[in-house]
């Protein structure tokens, strides 16, 4: 079983700068998929970014050149996430895939982007 928690979330204002992260526990492949959903209200869950343990990233077109994923090793992911929009607000998972079709998600973690 695999258990991912998400920190680091909060109120900014538009133009402000957050850092979330989430650390999985439990059996964690070397290779597998870490990354970022999230879901505004009245709004369904969106890929924000991903990253594969080699290295290679995907972004949605909405946070290319804004937020920056990362890890540590394969069971910690984090977002870096500048430049803040209103629109950016929402309930940020995290999610990691790994063997075939195992697919865990964190609890979320609240970001809200407001003056």
């Amino acid at each position: 079983q695999v258990q991912l928690v998400e920190s680091g979330g909060g109120l900014v204002q538009p133009g402000g700068s957050l850092r979330l992260s989430c650390v999985a526990s439990g059996t964690i492949y070397n290779n597998n998929i870490m990354g970022w959903y999230r879901q505004a209200p009245g709004k369904g869950r969106e890929l924000v970014a991903t990253r594969t343990t080699l290295g290679r990233t995907n972004y949605a077109d909405s946070v290319k050149g804004r937020f920056t994923i990362s890890n540590d090793n394969a069971d910690t992911v984090y977002l870096q996430m500048n430049s803040l929009k209103p629109e950016d607000t929402a309930v940020y998972y995290c999610n990691l895939a790994q063997g075939l079709g195992d697919n865990y998600w964190g609890a979320g973690t609240q970001v809200t982007i407001s003056s």
